[in-house]
């Protein structure tokens, strides 16, 4: 057994223990300025938010989303391998890039799941259980219509005070993104009944059908099933 699956498997024993639950959902406003959805070519975006089992597992469910990849960025890719970015030195947050098609959902929309289901936007440097830079909130834009959209979505949320805390969110070029290593995908689905998904990580696809239903599809997208 190598290292890394070692750590998944203590990491699912100490959810037991030390996990007290997804983040709770938020109902937010749609946001004020954004892309409207326009036939094209189909789009990434790349998103941080913790764990990246939940966050690729809440975005599988997403009306419009062609693929929700696992992976890193924020670093470079001689440091993109798990054990490596676990150190929380490598620049690197666990992400998901989010292949999607704009005449289906827009960027503004995938912004409010974010915010909303998928994550705790006012946590610096953490989610959960789980603690350190690469499990910090971040958005890596890759133009810039989705750095405007991005920075004017969290002016709005922060000026309605629709959390309690104001939004650490960080909004940061896209540099690159490193796919993960194929245990990582699908992982959610793959594991449904780990400690540390059902603490952390189906209550957050629960919270997505509940608060956004016009936006969630109940089956999911699957990498695998691309053949990857």
């Amino acid at each position: 057994m190598n290292l890394a699956r070692l750590m998944l498997m203590v990491c699912g024993a100490l959810a037991q223990i030390t996990a007290c639950g997804a983040e709770p959902a938020v109902v937010i406003p749609a946001p004020a300025i954004g892309s409207p959805k326009a036939a094209g070519p189909i789009h990434p975006a790349v998103l941080a938010g913790g764990c990246f089992w939940g966050v690729q597992g809440v975005f599988q469910h997403l009306r419009g989303v062609r693929q929700a990849l696992s992976g890193y960025a924020g670093g470079d890719k001689a440091t993109a391998e798990y054990e490596t970015v676990s150190n929380g030195a490598t620049g690197h947050a666990e992400s998901v890039q989010i292949t999607y098609d704009p005449a289906v959902v827009s960027y503004g929309e995938i912004l409010q799941v974010f915010f909303s289901v998928a994550h705790d936007p006012t946590q610096l440097n953490r989610q959960g259980p789980d603690r350190g830079t690469q499990y910090r909130s971040a958005i890596f834009y890759s133009n810039d219509d989705q750095k405007r959209v991005a920075q004017a979505y969290i002016a709005q949320l922060d000026k309605a005070h629709v959390f309690a805390s104001p939004i650490v969110t960080r909004v940061d070029p896209l540099k690159g993104f490193f796919a993960a290593e194929d245990y990582h995908q699908d992982y959610l689905i793959n594991n449904p009944h780990n400690p540390y998904i059902v603490f952390n990580d189906l209550p957050k696809v629960q919270n997505f059908a509940r608060v956004l239903p016009t936006l969630y599809q109940p089956k999911a997208v699957m990498v695998a099933a691309k053949g990857r």
